[in-house]
């Protein structure tokens, strides 16, 4: 190892490797993931490289990442960034603002998990895999639908052109073969054009890439003159910040009711 003028890593142990990783700290000044990767590095050396047992550095201490705030804009702040926005990109920031969905969330919305009588969006394999339901706001469901009805035009115009069937998850498309071309499984957000599919290598209709919508709100960001870092995640974010109260709220009323109808 250089650090050790070329010592042998054999001829090491705790007192030096913990030096080591002190040093890329220190004066490295690396975060604490790549701390962490370099004693996972050094751990591949000595159990797998020189068939060494290394007892002492599983209880290393590990740097801890810095947890830093989620930047959250003003209720002014949102309204000066929804203004700058313009067409589709202006609905899914408000989409984000209202629901609370996270970027990828949003860009792959499905037709069929937009319920317009209930007030709900089901988001598919959400954070961690799991679905879960959020509520639309009545202040979005006019322009949602207006918009969709542009959608159904491109969604016809697919169809009688022979346009192969959007992307399915899993092994949909092998249970359900006809889905990928209903107009329920066609994407809330489709890309204005065509594209090849980078697993499958089909030429088909993707969803509008989420690079496209990140790039808006960065337009947004600086026309609306918000010194902010702020994001579509800033945008999420005070969604829930907002709804704080009224969730913190139901949790009560139902841990009262569960209370009361206890034995």
């Amino acid at each position: 190892m250089h650090f050790y003028h070329k010592k042998h890593p054999r001829d090491m142990g705790a007192p030096e490797v913990e030096a080591f990783l002190t040093d890329l700290a220190v004066n490295g000044k690396v975060s604490a993931a790549t701390q962490t990767q370099a004693l996972s590095a050094l751990l591949f050396l000595y159990k797998e490289v020189l068939g060494m047992e290394v007892p002492w550095m599983s209880g290393m201490v590990r740097a801890k990442a810095s947890v830093r705030m989620p930047t959250v804009l003003s209720v002014n702040e949102v309204h000066r960034l929804l203004a700058c926005l313009d067409g589709v990109y202006a609905l899914m920031a408000r989409l984000i603002y209202g629901t609370g969905m996270r970027l990828m969330e949003c860009v792959s919305l499905r037709v069929k998990d937009v319920d317009f009588d209930r007030h709900e969006i089901l988001v598919r394999e959400g954070k961690g895999g799991k679905d879960r339901v959020t509520m639309l706001p009545e202040s979005l469901v006019s322009s949602l639908q207006e918009h969709l009805q542009k959608v159904r035009v491109l969604f016809d115009m697919d169809r009688k052109n022979n346009v192969p069937g959007v992307a399915m998850p899993d092994a949909l498309n092998r249970k359900y073969p006809e889905a990928d071309k209903s107009w329920g499984w066609f994407w809330v957000f489709p890309a204005p054009g065509l594209s090849d599919d980078p697993e499958t290598g089909i030429h088909r209709r993707h969803h509008i890439y989420e690079q496209n919508l990140q790039r808006a709100i960065r337009v947004g960001v600086r026309k609306a003159g918000i010194a902010k870092p702020a994001t579509t995640h800033s945008l999420r974010h005070y969604a829930e910040y907002r709804t704080m109260p009224s969730r913190l709220t139901r949790a009560c009323t139902a841990l009262e009711f569960a209370q009361s109808h206890s034995a």
